[in-house]
């Protein structure tokens, strides 16, 4: 017999399947780890076939040396998946298999937790008079039943302990232990549903694709752990994505609430034993319910009722390192394969959902009411050029000022969104005009008073904050766009004496970051929390009356197709944080652009007049979802190299473009707009292309890359982020 073995290596030379002969006596399985002989070395690789016959001569065919587990860490399901993946993404298999397995299982180094206790025997005897630690063991097991090793021998020492494990008057027993994400124990908050609710709940009925289109406040959380229940009475599984590992600690609580041991959690912010321990739980089917963000859609979960995806137009759910992928893709890929039910959901769905909802793909389903019957919270905008006309040059305007003012005489809470970290967005001489910039990315550094550092946010690398600029010698240096350390140290100015909390990536990289900084404000009153785009979504404060949006135009004017779109949905998003108990909430939004066209959808919250507008702009201008936009994207070290890589690729997409004339609506070649990231050079070729003969383009296109080039090279569909 013969396996076919992936290669655990990321490299173009072994992206391919290798041929081993099985020896006698070992049994090998699909999905398997084994160590074989390549080259010189011993590598790790992956089962993915068995067959009687060899392409090559069997008797030149290596022999596998051994077996890493004997069962199969990779099931079915996912080898499928993986073979999916490669085809349609065009990705490296090794890269794909590495998503299904805890990195550290990979490497070896992390195992299961074996904790050793100590009980007393049957019958034993008592130890005599004279040995008086010994005596205090037995009684003290005698009172407290089993207990950890380790605890009695720090109590009572290591000595007596172990001598009376070895006269047999305790036995030392090993158990595995869960190494379990902490999470807030609160009481099942199971609720009626109200008729809105229950007519969700009915609709979404079938192993279909449904749409979720809930208003913010609506229930849909409540909606998804019905729907959950139900299939956990048929005997299936379900899992839940959410888009920001900071909502998980609050959708944990509720699901432990719910469904108690039966939920795992995945996500980036576990440690090392945590996630090994809740993949292993998976794995063996002792956990029915996943709950995570994005990474969780590769969980070993077997028998699947259920996929929900909330906040499914969120960014995060597309990787945008390698390997690239769209959550959305592999969801609808394991729909598929289960049969099972998928559930999309969102206040503000994604344009490209929409339209398949609206054109019959997917199942549209709407709750348009707020569960508690509250209006939506009522948003003002503030002209900022006419604040700063009336003499008012500070970062909050008059009105926010005001309504904070009195957020703080009730005691009640606010939300102050601003989607930049930092102090301030770059540090710039005035008299010469120099920027600092990162040396290994084509960026500029972010100034954060704090450390009293200058920070790359892309490689992380910190440099000295500037007092004199290395240029000209001047010490005129202008702080740029203000972020979130600057607006909470404007805050402490004016309100001295609130507890005002800040979250974004600095604040939350610790373990449990994100559940602390919540739990904090949880119990501030007054009090004020500053954040990103982690404070936009998902999270439910009852106290919170009052949401400030420092700068609405922030993503607003960024080049990219959906500029617009994105800040139509956090407007909303973070909107949507005010007045979710029986108070109305309110929302003071900051702009220079009062009059843009977005503002009025959005303080209208309505989605389907800024659904009508902007997809019928796209429709006109041809863009997703009525055209598909393809980026090679070439990184290299020598910019010579990836330069001329990439422009000879471009010569071959050429050839495909006077085939498909008629279909293409743009082709280029350029830089990216981020042309060096981590010293890495960065080129690529962009092109639009309608969607009749799109498949088959695509596949054209996807073979006009040298599969030897010395470049990296990544393809996005539809990409998220064009720098």
């Amino acid at each position: 017999m013969f396996a076919k073995v992936i290669i655990d290596q990321d490299a173009k030379a072994l992206d391919r399947e290798f041929e081993y002969s099985i020896p006698d006596g070992l049994n090998v399985i699909c999905g398997q780890r084994v160590i074989v002989p390549f080259g010189t070395r011993f590598l790790q690789g992956f089962v993915v076939g068995i067959s009687e016959n060899c392409s090559f001569d069997a008797d030149k065919v290596k022999p596998i040396s051994r077996t890493v587990e004997d069962f199969p860490v990779i099931k079915k399901e996912m080898l499928e998946l993986m073979f999916h993946m490669a085809d349609k993404l065009h990705l490296k298999l090794a890269s794909i298999l590495r998503l299904f397995l805890p990195s550290e299982m990979r490497t070896d180094s992390v195992h299961e937790l074996i904790v050793r206790f100590c009980t007393l025997a049957e019958n034993f005897e008592m130890p005599s008079a004279r040995a008086k630690k010994q005596l205090e063991i037995v009684e003290f097991l005698k009172e407290n039943g089993k207990q950890k090793f380790s605890g009695l021998s720090a109590k009572f020492g290591y000595a007596p302990l172990s001598a009376l494990v070895k006269n047999g008057t305790v036995l030392v027993l090993e158990e595995q232990q869960n190494r379990a994400p902490v999470f807030d124990e609160i009481e099942n908050t199971e609720r009626k549903l109200t008729p809105l609710q229950q007519r969700a709940v009915d609709e979404i009925s079938e192993n279909k694709t449904y749409l979720l289109h809930g208003v913010t406040g609506s229930g849909k959380t409540e909606v998804y752990m019905n729907l959950i229940e139900r299939q956990l009475k048929k005997g299936k599984t379900a899992l839940m994505l959410v888009p920001e590992i900071s909502l998980t600690p609050q959708v944990l609580a509720n699901f432990k609430a719910r469904f108690g041991d039966n939920v795992a959690l995945i996500h980036s912010g576990l440690s090392a034993g945590e996630r090994f321990d809740e993949w292993r739980r998976i794995f063996l089917c002792q956990a029915r319910v996943v709950v995570g963000a994005r990474s969780a859609i590769f969980s070993p979960i077997e028998d699947l009722g259920i996929i929900i995806i909330d906040e499914e137009h969120e960014q995060s759910y597309v990787s945008e390192s390698n390997p690239r992928y769209d959550t959305h893709e592999i969801a609808l890929f394991r729909r598929a394969y289960n049969n099972c039910t998928l559930v999309f959901g969102s206040a503000t769905p994604s344009i490209e959902s929409y339209a398949k909802a609206i054109d019959g793909e997917y199942q549209l389903v709407e709750m348009p009411v707020r569960v508690n019957g509250m209006e939506m919270p009522k948003i003002m905008v503030v002209d900022m050029l006419m604040e700063m006309r009336q003499g008012n040059n500070q970062i909050f305007s008059i009105p926010l000022i005001y309504e904070l003012k009195n957020i703080v005489e009730q005691k009640k809470q606010a939300m102050i969104f601003i989607n930049r970290r930092g102090f301030s967005s770059f540090q710039r001489c005035r008299q010469c005009g120099y920027v600092a910039k990162c040396t290994d990315c084509d960026v500029s550094l972010v100034y954060h008073r704090y450390e009293n550092r200058l920070k790359c946010h892309y490689c992380g690398k910190r440099y000295r904050a500037l007092d004199v600029c290395p240029s000209c010698g001047s010490t005129d240096i202008k702080q740029g766009a203000v972020g979130t350390e600057r607006v909470v140290e404007e805050l402490k100015k004016l309100f001295p004496d609130v507890r005002i909390l800040r979250m974004d990536n600095d604040t939350t990289s610790q373990k449990n970051g994100h559940r602390k900084i919540l739990n904090e404000f949880r119990d501030a009153k007054p009090g004020i929390l500053v954040g990103t785009q982690m404070i936009a979504k998902g999270h439910d404060f009852e106290d919170v009356l009052l949401v400030g949006i420092v700068d609405a135009d922030q993503s607003l004017y960024q080049s990219d197709y959906r500029s617009i779109e994105r800040t139509f949905q956090l407007i909303t998003q973070v909107a949507g944080r005010a007045g979710r108990s029986s108070t109305q909430g309110k929302v003071i939004l900051q702009t220079y652009s009062p009059r843009h066209y977005v503002y009025r959808f959005a303080t209208n919250y309505d989605y389907k007049g800024f659904f009508k507008k902007e997809a019928n702009l796209r429709k006109v201008t041809k863009f997703p979802p009525y055209a598909r936009i393809l980026r090679i994207l070439f990184t290299h070290e020598d910019e010579k190299t990836v330069a001329q890589e990439c422009k000879t690729c471009y010569e071959k997409v050429k050839a495909v473009k006077e085939k498909f004339t008629k279909d293409f609506v743009y082709l280029d070649v350029m830089k990216a707009p981020l042309n060096k990231i981590k010293n890495k050079f960065r080129y690529q070729i962009m092109m639009r292309f309608t969607l009749e003969n799109a498949d088959e383009i695509e596949k054209e296109i996807f073979d006009c890359v040298d599969p030897k080039a010395k470049s990296s090279v990544f393809f996005e569909v539809n990409p998220n982020n064009l720098s």
